[in-house]
């Protein structure tokens, strides 16, 4: 009768009374440690068709997606949630918008987003409109928080030095630049954006 490992695994580990029987052998090693390694897909959508039925995703999976170039955890909540830090991936900013220095862009980091680099108007050097919620971009669904986030960030020296920025539950990326400035600012910073993807 075949026994269990002994690292509480449930790894089956046949006996030398069992009937011969070399695929029930490789099946049940196979079977068992496959789920407890980093499996690798070609990407999310590799992922999600591969682990259905008898292979569906259990807690305390781990996998790597190329594509994506990270490292995911399955949680007890039956969502997946990355482990790893992410690649930056450039802003696409509207119209209008255009980086300024810094690489504009985002990464996920375990269950949250940081953004870099600054921006300005596609006409360098032309101020920001004042006390108008200017939407700047707009982040992809797999990077948008679970509710709105507000932050202060830095422009330029001329502009008084701050901005508020916010991130809707869409993704929308808005900036409002104080109506009580006095010049008008023609860059804003993203370096202080990060926030929480669950909270």
């Amino acid at each position: 009768m075949p026994t269990t490992d002994p690292y509480g695994q449930s790894i089956s580990v046949a006996a030398l009374t069992d009937a011969p029987d070399a695929e029930t052998l490789v099946d049940g090693i196979v079977d068992a440690v496959a789920p407890r390694t980093t499996m690798r897909f070609a990407s999310a959508a590799a992922r999600a068709a591969t682990l259905v039925g008898a292979a569906a995703p259990v807690p305390g999976m781990i996998t790597y997606l190329a594509a994506e170039d990270r490292f995911e955890g399955r949680m007890g909540d039956g969502t997946w949630r990355t482990i790893s830090s992410g690649v930056w991936v450039p802003l696409s900013f509207a119209s209008g918008y255009a980086p300024r220095t810094g690489a504009p862009s985002y990464r996920i980091l375990g269950d949250s987003v940081e953004l870099r680099g600054t921006f300005e108007r596609t006409a360098t050097g032309t101020p920001f409109n004042k006390g108008v919620a200017l939407t700047i971009a707009t982040l992809p669904t797999t990077a948008r928080p679970a509710a709105y986030k507000y932050f202060p960030i830095a422009t330029e020296w001329a502009a008084d030095m701050y901005a508020r920025a916010e991130v809707s539950t869409a993704g929308t990326v808005i900036i409002t630049i104080p109506p009580s400035t006095a010049t008008g600012a023609s860059w804003a910073s993203l370096d202080s954006i990060r926030f929480s993807l669950t909270t």
